[in-house]
């Protein structure tokens, strides 16, 4: 497993005798061969910035490569789940990563090796599968159709600029779609990836949806997507806020929609935290919600989601209603090596999960600058069992959840449709 760094000019090297090591958390650690698999089609390889690699120098131990070097790390695609971060130090504490999930990678058997588990099947949301051409046919002719429609101009961006796959559903008119409807959020996350404070230091990817839609934008969106029995429109996408902070016309949209036709599912992903919006969005004929977490701890959960006027409790209480109401619940779980798999956590989602009684995990690589996040969060309190213990863990304990990395359609009810 030979260690792999980039040069000063972006090219990548695989030492011909220190052996790679990966970190958990602030803890550098040795990669283990049965957490490794061949870097996935989609992956990317990237230098990362004012670092230097920690490997095995086989005559010294543990040590930073000398030189003007930096470590590399991978961006996986959709479906795999990092189980350890890149090994490195940082010669300038100051400076902060991009917002992505990086992911430990070596050079093992003449090609690349990353350390990551393949969660759920990721060929619907390889961007292989997306065609540019068609997405852009797909802009043309929607935005012709519905030339007075905020909804579509503003996700022709998400799908052209962004090249965001569930924006370029929506013009493909397949799959999962989204329809963005909040400018607002009543939260304030430390890793936003649509709106930061000015202080933050870091730099929101995505511009935020700047305008409160009508309900007639809403339905007009939904209607062209809810064309197939499998088709899915969400709520709640990364270029806004709090969906549910607008549920009046969420609520009025879905009666409209659902008056007209029975197709496809509905579907939000949401902080749940507006418990009774929440309850009136799944009276008026929510399908699925996927609620975004970090962790089922409150001192953890808060420092990262600054929840405003609102607590994990009533994050809880949502979920437990609308499951209890035949929505088919799931929750969008931020992970990362090294936290996600630290004994009180593991234990503290389990109770979670089985007070609210949803039935899928989509495991999602936090994307976040390592140090910034660890400096946020409570400090560990017990073992720390490792990623790949924990998915196990939770295989064993909740034999009756689904864990995977997307948004799944229960079968029984794409039957009954």
């Amino acid at each position: 497993m030979n260690l792999v760094y980039a040069d000063a000019d972006g090219n990548v090297f695989d030492h011909p005798t220190w052996i790679g090591l990966g970190r958990s958390g602030d803890m550098v650690v040795e990669l283990m061969e049965d957490e490794l698999i061949p870097l996935p089609e989609g992956a990317t390889l990237v230098g990362l910035p004012h670092t230097r690699p920690i490997g095995l120098d086989p005559k010294k131990g543990m040590a930073v490569l000398p030189g003007d070097v930096q470590a590399v790390g991978a961006l996986l695609p959709q479906g795999y789940t990092r189980l350890n971060i890149p090994s490195y130090v940082k010669t300038n504490k100051e400076e902060k990563f991009p917002l992505f999930g990086y992911t430990a990678v070596v050079w093992k058997d003449g090609q690349f090796y990353v350390a990551a588990e393949a969660t759920d099947d990721p060929e619907r949301w390889n961007p292989l599968n997306c065609d540019r051409r068609d997405v852009a046919k797909g802009v043309e002719l929607l935005t012709a159709k519905y030339p007075e429609n905020r909804l579509y101009q503003h996700l022709s961006n998400c799908a052209l600029g962004y090249e965001c796959l569930t924006s370029s559903n929506t013009f493909l008119q397949r799959w999962e779609g989204g329809v963005p409807v909040s400018y607002s959020c009543n939260a304030g996350c430390y890793g936003c990836i649509s709106e930061q404070p000015d202080d933050s230091g870091f730099v929101a990817p995505q511009t935020r949806m700047n305008f409160r839609p009508t309900v007639e934008e809403l339905v007009q969106v939904m209607m062209e997507q809810l064309i197939t029995p499998d088709a899915i429109i969400s709520f709640g996408q990364g270029c806004e806020g709090e969906p549910s902070t607008q549920a009046k016309i969420i609520i009025e949209a879905i009666k409209e929609v659902r008056s007209r036709t029975s197709n496809g599912f509905i579907n939000i992903n949401t902080n749940a935290g507006l418990t009774d919006h929440i309850r009136g969005i799944v009276d008026a004929g929510l399908d699925l919600m996927r609620v975004s977490t970090i962790s089922a701890l409150d001192d953890h959960y808060n420092a990262y989601y600054k929840p405003r006027a609102y607590t994990l409790k009533n994050v809880e209480k949502s979920l437990k209603y609308a499951t209890d109401k035949g929505v088919y619940t799931s929750i969008n779980y931020l992970i990362f090596p090294g936290v996600t798999d630290r004994e009180e956590e593991i234990e503290a989602m389990i109770g979670f999960v089985k007070r609210t009684g949803l039935k899928l995990i989509q495991m999602r690589n936090l994307n976040i600058d390592p140090e910034s996040y660890l400096e946020l969060i409570p400090k560990p309190q017990g073992e720390i069992y490792g990623m790949k213990q924990m998915l196990e863990i939770f295989r064993d304990e909740l034999p009756d959840v689904v864990i995977g990395s997307f948004t799944h359609i229960p079968p029984s009810k794409l039957g009954s449709r």
